[in-house]
């Protein structure tokens, strides 16, 4: 877990500097960007190694057999998912291309068609909840 975070807090800090520069319009930014984009794959790599050489004992924990029941569970908690994220992609697909010609024509509808994106999208979230769900009472 430390890893992870050290990866996700090198990217965030190199994204923030890169927009510091590019706001105050730093001179010689190439120099400091080569620097600090090394300085950065070796964090990052190095807290990949780390994410996945940790030593296996942290990640064991005793655990009782499944049965049929838990497998089931896993199954419909999977194609409750899938069927939502397929749906979802179907919603987006019409309605984000009738969103594109209508910005097209009248460019102050925006945030109208960012809302039905938004409850297209709403789908794929409601099928992960219900997953979660599922998975709660295996």
């Amino acid at each position: 877990m430390f890893g992870l975070a050290m990866c996700c807090g090198t990217v965030a800090t190199m994204i923030g500097l890169g927009y510091l520069m590019q706001r105050k319009g730093y001179k010689g930014g190439r120099a400091f960007y080569l620097s600090g984009l090394g300085i950065s794959s070796l964090l990052v790599f190095t807290g990949a190694a780390l994410s996945l050489t940790m030593h296996p004992a942290f990640a064991q924990a005793v655990a009782a057999p499944l049965g049929t029941g838990a497998g089931m569970g896993f199954i419909a908690a999977a194609v409750s998912t899938g069927l939502a994220c397929l749906g979802t992609g179907l919603a987006v697909a019409s309605v984000g291309s009738a969103a594109l010609g209508l910005v097209g024509e009248k460019p102050e509808m925006m945030g109208t068609t960012l809302i039905y994106l938004g409850l297209s999208e709403g789908i794929a979230i409601y099928g992960v909840i219900v997953s979660l769900l599922i998975l709660g009472r295996i």
